[in-house]
């Protein structure tokens, strides 16, 4: 397993339900491209006794893999994996139930079994009975026997979560065992790049998580004697561009009706703080109905949205905001494109509009690292709420906005500012004043048992001056890089 960055913990987890002695229903969920099946592989390698893959719900000419396709292939895993030649099931009971015949006939006396379905919302195709048929395999046979392993692994998190995680019929309670396999950490990512020889700077390493969202197989990518500006051009704006068609690709092959996911995620890129339901129904014309929540549920459970309450607002009217990374960046640079510049990100790095992007996506990975700034601040172990502030202005007041308040149980409140420099950041005269009117202006929509504590999130530090006072903490971009 000399391949496989991080996942220690993941790791770990499955070499000790290998080894627990009874059967296992285990499964491993998380967005697309991950690295589910890479660690299912490394981990258990030749142990597997069986492994089946689903077709994608459609092939490269558009033509739907409906139950047919799907059974023969099933079928094709078994003759290929040793099972006597017989005939192509006719429905899902069928398929399992030859499973089942097949691993009988290979069962070696008290040898672990280890059987592995990879995309398994594929499979389930519309009216095919399959959640039936899982069920009757596991519940019927595989459970009762103690050398049983059952791993499955999917993209469309919602599909895991509500057929088996959270299942409420035959299959309630019956996963043994759950993973969620989230993106590398920006310490992940820096292992990654060692790994492959790829020189890079932690500020560069930072842009490329800004810009990809820690996807392995995106990283994948990066050709050691490019550099990054180069690699994302090659990535996305040369013409024949690897990640092209990813963005289609990535909601055909996750969700059932992905142009209405995509018409969500699309509204929902024009606004960084996201909108309200009521919005959201304006701003797409769908009806404000049960039909949306399970659209919008079906979004946040597969991390591409993220449902939250702006400090100050009432928990009966959450927002909805854009968090993957990937689907940001290429909604703002790629997507707009009438016609495609090879060289794009190389002739624009240094715009006003990159900077621009590079500001909102620093405050967008700090969030993703809220773990470690907590732990920067030695506040790992104390409960914590985050949000973000947007106070609107009027005729008498200023508007007034934070990026990231971090509400502890110790009664302060961490104000923190992202700053993404290529140097030390100064606070200027201006921005001493800003500070100070954010201040007073949070304090007076603050309980008065709390105080508030300036926190800097950037990148190099903070220039010594006669401002740098206003800051009680100051993080750094090496305190995101530590384990």
């Amino acid at each position: 397993m000399e391949n496989i960055i991080g996942r220690k913990k993941e790791v770990k987890e499955l070499e000790n339900l290998l080894l627990s002695g009874k059967a296992e229903f285990v499964a491993i969920y998380g967005r697309r491209r991950v690295g589910k099946t890479f660690l299912v592989d490394e981990v258990f390698g030749e142990k597997l006794t069986f492994r089946h893959s689903g077709l994608s719900p459609v092939d490269e000419q558009g033509k739907a893999n409906n139950l047919k396709r799907q059974l023969q292939h099933f079928y094709q895993s078994l003759l290929l994996q040793g099972m006597r030649r017989s005939h192509c099931p006719k429905n899902w009971l069928e398929a399992f139930f030859m499973l089942e015949q097949h691993l009988q006939l290979t069962d070696k006396r008290g040898k672990r079994q280890i059987v592995f379905l990879d995309e398994l919302p594929w499979m389930d195709t519309p009216r095919s009975g399959f959640v039936t048929a899982l069920e009757s395999f596991w519940n019927g046979w595989a459970c009762h026997r103690k050398n049983m392993m059952l791993v499955v692994c999917g993209s469309a998190n919602s599909w895991m979560l509500n057929n088996l995680v959270n299942n409420h019929g035959g299959l309630y309670g019956r996963t043994t065992y759950e993973i969620k396999l989230s993106p590398f950490s920006l310490a992940e990512c820096e292992t990654f790049f060692k790994s492959k020889g790829i020189p890079m700077s932690r500020y560069d390493m930072a842009q490329a998580n800004m810009i990809l969202g820690g996807i392995p197989y995106y990283m994948n990518y990066f050709v050691r004697e490019k550099s990054l500006a180069q690699n994302i051009d090659a990535l996305f704006f040369a013409r024949d561009a690897k990640l092209k068609n990813e963005y289609a690709r990535l909601f055909a092959s996750v969700f059932a009706k992905p142009e209405q996911m995509t018409t969500i995620v699309g509204f929902l890129s024009t606004c960084r703080n996201g909108y309200n339901r009521e919005e959201i129904v304006k701003g797409t014309g769908f009806s404000n109905n049960g039909d949306l929540t399970k659209l919008l549920n079906a979004l946040e459970s597969s991390d591409f949205i993220e449902k939250y309450v702006p400090f100050g607002e009432s928990r009966r009217n959450p927002h909805y905001k854009l968090i993957d990374p990937f689907c940001l960046f290429y909604l703002r640079f790629v997507e707009k494109q009438k016609e495609m510049e090879p060289a794009f990100w190389m002739n624009n790095v240094q715009s006003a509009k990159v900077n621009a992007w590079r500001g909102y996506a620093f405050e967008d990975l700090c969030t993703r690292h809220i773990g470690r700034i907590k732990q920067a601040l030695q506040i790992g172990g104390i409960s914590t709420e985050q949000s973000s502030w947007a106070l609107h202005g009027d005729s008498d007041k200023e508007g007034a906005q934070i990026d990231l308040l971090i509400h502890r149980k110790d009664n302060i409140v961490n104000m923190c500012e992202m700053k993404f420099y290529s140097e030390e950041y100064t606070v200027s005269k201006d921005y001493h004043k800003t500070l100070v009117r954010r201040t007073n202006t949070l304090m007076e929509h603050l309980k008065r048992k709390n105080a508030i504590q300036t926190t800097l999130v950037t990148t190099y530090g903070l220039t010594r001056n006669e401002y740098a006072s206003d800051f009680v903490h100051v993080i750094t971009l090496d305190d995101l890089f530590v384990q």
